[in-house]
């Protein structure tokens, strides 16, 4: 089959590779209609690449047709059309039980100290082949991929996978108070899902902080309260004055460890991609490597007493955090990659006709997946107002 391979920074080819097979009685293996391309995918294409092999098969946001399962594979069927979730949880041990399936304790990847194994995420997530490709192998396909119907426009479920609980949840960790001010830094995919979440759940003010006009102008359309960081020296300021000097009363950092500005941190990003793999490695594990401006940002605009949602990824174990403002402004922090199927019974009712989060027009490109280096390319510089891709095998 054919599928998207990663050779080195900034070097993705579509290649040939062997087909998936069960080889587990709870597996499946499903023919893949629809694969975004995340934000956490420029990761890999940048900055995590010491933790990559040439030849790992990428992409994490699959929808397709059941082709073949496993004996203990219960509720699914060959051409039953499903989305699968990006982590890989069994739904029945400690962590599962207490909606925690990115911590399962089935999947966990111990010998690398991470949490449950992920779909075309590095050798920390288990090396488990991604989806962006022709077909995908799916392990405990007995709890974790999502029934949806058959006649529906494809988009509408595939935001499932990865884009819809992880903005939900970052909607849900930032607890905007009754008739609070969230304000949401990073326009792409995340950040735009979560202003639209947020409106819709009622949240009286919600500002979205970015520098590409595309984004701002799609936000603005919602009824997002938009700050252009090319027109204002100091976004928290500019926060401040819509909350009566007081800072917003939640906020989510979207942007995550390749924020604009750090130039130290930036730095150690480039020496990561050219450093040979066990000294990145490394580097990586033992030393700070993050770009914290967004983080630092979150941290002056919310306000005293308020709370910081992180969903922007960051990668570094050293990093160093003004713990004398945190302590002192009384901020509560709370971060993680999402847990997908807890969040999909509160979503599932909004994936209607009415589309209020606006989900069939969210994505702004769908490329063949032979155009997934060029997609990754224009996704990684923003080009031609790409917010999220989707690949069409």
């Amino acid at each position: 089959m054919k599928a998207a391979v990663w050779h080195g920074r900034r070097d993705v080819r579509i290649e040939d590779v062997p087909d998936p097979r069960v080889r587990e009685p709870t597996d499946a293996v499903i023919r893949v209609t629809s694969s975004g391309l995340c934000g956490s995918d420029l990761h890999l294409y940048e900055v995590l690449g010491p933790f990559m092999t040439p030849g790992d098969v990428l992409g994490h946001e699959p929808m397709g047709v059941v082709e073949e399962v496993g004996a203990e594979v219960g509720g699914l069927a060959p051409g039953d059309r499903v989305v699968v979730p990006f982590q890989i949880a069994c739904g029945s041990c400690f962590m599962c039980d207490r909606g925690l399936q990115t911590q399962c304790e089935t999947t966990q990847v111990r010998e690398e100290g991470s949490g449950a194994a992920l779909f075309g995420y590095t050798r920390l997530y288990g090396g488990v082949p991604g989806a962006q490709a022709e077909y995908l192998r799916v392990p405990r396909a007995d709890y974790g991929p999502v029934k949806v119907p058959q006649d529906v426009p494809e988009d509408r479920y595939l935001f499932l996978s990865d884009v819809l609980p992880t903005a939900w949840q970052a909607v849900a960790y930032a607890d905007v108070p009754e008739g609070g001010t969230l304000a949401v830094l990073g326009l792409g995919p995340i950040g735009d899902m979560c202003c639209r979440i947020a409106l819709h759940q009622g949240v009286r003010q919600v500002v979205g902080v970015d520098l590409v006009p595309e984004r701002l102008a799609r936000a603005g359309e919602r009824g997002v309260h938009t700050v252009d960081l090319r027109e204002v020296e100091d976004p928290a300021e500019a926060v401040r004055e819509l909350t009566d000097g007081r800072g917003a009363d939640s906020v989510i950092d979207a942007v995550g460890m390749e924020a604009h500005g750090s130039p130290v941190a930036r730095f150690a990003h480039n020496a990561v991609s050219v450093l040979p793999d066990a000294l990145s490695e490394k580097l990586m594990t033992r030393a700070g490597v993050d770009r914290l401006a967004a983080l630092q940002t979150a941290i002056d605009m919310v306000r005293r007493g308020g709370t910081i949602s992180l969903s922007g990824v960051y990668g570094g174990m050293a990093d160093p955090l003004p713990m004398l403002t945190l302590f002192d402004k009384q901020i509560q922090l709370r971060m993680g990659q999402a847990n997908v199927r807890r969040w999909v019974p509160d979503i599932l009712p909004l994936l209607t006709e009415q589309d209020p989060l606006g989900v069939d027009e969210f994505a702004t490109h769908h490329v063949p997946l032979s155009q997934a280096p060029e997609a990754y390319e224009m996704f990684q510089h923003k080009d031609d107002g790409a917010v999220k891709v989707v690949f069409r095998p």
